[in-house]
């Protein structure tokens, strides 16, 4: 199966799941009254839209190049995580709408053993979910993925910290932190949100490769580069789980096209060994070029035994 039909079936499953987490949530909330609970539930409201988002997304990422497209779809996979962090923002200042009236008029909760325990279940199928999701994200390189799995993570952060503080207000009797613990909930989405819209923008402003994959890109340019004078301008961009990379190749003015596409070759196999789904452009020019950008030096070629 192909990595693009793994984060497509990962993202399919993560619909029903959010489904049944938001009714274990409400269902909480229903039977205690707990604002905080509904907080948590409009979250996990949430994730639900995201999940649907994310699934539509990463299927169109999944799409290959054509001729409107020919860098392929995907950046499609940027645009759910934006939108994702959007809904995020949009759950927070629900939560603060439906806590501010009962910050004023604070009322007991009804069965609150029954609610924590039902809120605690749904707490544990998203922390493994989460747990799933932004190891994929990471395995395949699938930013739809790793923002959903950012978000639900944040969420279960979140009905941790709900139920502390619900067990606390009935400990003490304090029914007001009830409302309180919401307008907290509701701070800390606002939170991650943000983190989410940030990084997701800034894939879309295509970013460079992490500094470890720049360096193993360099070295394999510099072990495989024999034959040419060396490599300048280099850069590098991600757009999902593509990565794409760029650089002027220096050779005599002399060589033939020939042995100069028998480097750009041999450098294409060797990028693609340490970055596996790579798409490698290589411009061949002559020594008398001026050099300018990120600089590679290559190996020297190893003389043959006599």
């Amino acid at each position: 199966m192909k990595n693009s039909d793994k984060v497509r079936r990962l993202a399919l499953w993560g619909i029903p799941l959010s489904l049944g987490v938001m009714g274990l949530k409400l269902v909480a909330w229903w039977v205690t009254g707990s604002v905080a609970l509904l907080s948590d539930g409009l979250e996990s409201s949430v994730n639900v839209v995201a999940a649907i988002v994310a699934f539509v997304a990463v299927s169109y990422a999944a799409k290959p190049a054509d001729k409107t497209h020919p860098f392929g779809h995907h950046k499609a996979e940027y645009l759910s995580a934006v939108l994702e962090g959007v809904l995020i923002v949009v759950a927070a200042l629900l939560i603060v709408m439906a806590a501010l009236p009962a910050v004023l008029a604070p009322e007991p909760m009804d069965a609150p053993v029954l609610g924590l325990v039902i809120n605690f279940a749904a707490g544990v199928i998203n922390a493994a979910w989460a747990y799933v999701l932004i190891r994929a994200g990471r395995r395949y390189r699938s930013p739809a993925l790793a923002a959903d799995g950012q978000h639900i993570l944040s969420d279960v952060v979140t009905s941790v910290g709900v139920l502390i503080g619900l067990v606390l207000a009935i400990a003490t009797g304090f029914a007001v932190l009830d409302p309180l613990l919401a307008v907290l909930v509701a701070l800390n989405i606002l939170y991650q949100g943000w983190k989410v819209i940030a990084h997701s923008v800034d894939g879309l402003m295509d970013h460079a490769v992490e500094p470890d994959e720049a360096e193993a890109i360099k070295a394999a340019i510099a072990a495989n580069g024999a034959g040419s004078l060396g490599v300048h301008d280099l850069k590098t961009r991600r757009a999902g789980a593509a990565t794409f990379v760029d650089f002027h190749l220096v050779v005599p003015a002399a060589m033939p096209v020939g042995e100069a596409h028998e480097i750009c070759d041999r450098l294409e196999d060797a990028i693609g060994a340490v970055q596996p789904g790579v798409h490698v452009a290589i411009h061949v020019e002559p020594e008398t070029e001026k050099a300018h950008g990120e600089r590679v030096r290559v190996a020297p070629p190893v003389a043959a035994a006599p």
